[in-house]
């Protein structure tokens, strides 16, 4: 199903209920069992529920650094920045992944690091998750005026699509092919390729039989409700470490 190629600083965005975290967790993961050294960034300083934090357990087990602010203030509703993200940025070794805050409210934040990303040029790459079983991006209009809406909060460009298609645990294939003509109408609208889409983890035998066009990144769910258990990241890895 090809593989994700991602090097430098990578920037996540989305709309709330786009599942950029959960992207941004598994995409840690699955990078780093390619063999890149990765770490990530907390950027979400507005939504206090469902941030990369949540899923720190999972990141560290895997060898994967997660910068956040202090223990004492996890939980703080606060715009926290820290030292480690300046020096993150400026030193992303061989991936560095940034979760931003949903919606162009989230977005500010990259704003106030602006100068900091100037140096990066090509080592930079901004991806926005789409989901298109949400209100806000349901149409590929929807997709391109929260497109608009995050590029003028966070002044910079959105340079690549991430497709999430998903109902969370009602996820069909019928979802996933939904999801494959809506990033082919979109990308074809809006000029910006695909970087790669998403599907979980147990899907992937019917995936693979669809042939999609891009690369398919799986999701073993992470960010679940206190009565859920966190999806095991062992689970469906051998067959497309395969390739």
């Amino acid at each position: 199903m090809g593989r994700i190629n991602l090097a430098g600083v990578v920037i996540i965005v989305g709309n709330y209920g786009s599942g950029k975290t959960e992207v941004a967790v598994n995409l840690a993961v699955d990078q780093k069992r390619r063999g890149l050294n990765v770490r990530v960034a907390d950027l979400d300083l507005v939504n206090p529920y469902f941030r990369t934090r949540e899923a720190r357990q999972a990141l560290n087990s895997a060898g994967i650094e997660l910068i956040l602010p202090p223990d004492r203030l996890l939980q703080a509703d606060l715009p926290i920045l820290m030292p480690q993200v300046a020096g993150l940025i400026g030193n992303p070794g061989d991936l560095a992944i940034l979760d931003v805050g949903g919606d162009d409210v989230g977005a500010t934040v990259l704003s106030a690091l602006q100068n900091m990303f100037v140096p990066l040029k090509e080592q930079l790459t901004v991806m926005q998750v789409v989901n298109p079983f949400r209100p806000n991006t349901g149409s590929v209009e929807g997709c391109l005026n929260m497109r608009r809406a995050i590029e003028a909060s966070a002044r910079m460009p959105v340079n690549n699509w991430v497709g999430n298609a998903h109902m969370l645990d009602e996820t069909t294939i019928e979802h996933f092919r939904f999801g494959l003509d809506f990033m082919a109408s979109l990308q074809d609208e809006s000029g910006l390729g695909v970087k790669f889409i998403t599907a979980p983890h147990d899907l992937l035998p019917q995936v693979e039989g669809e042939q999609p066009a891009w690369p398919v990144l799986p999701i073993h769910r992470q960010l679940v409700p206190p009565w859920k258990k966190p999806a095991d990241f062992k689970a469906g890895m051998a067959s497309y470490l395969k390739e």
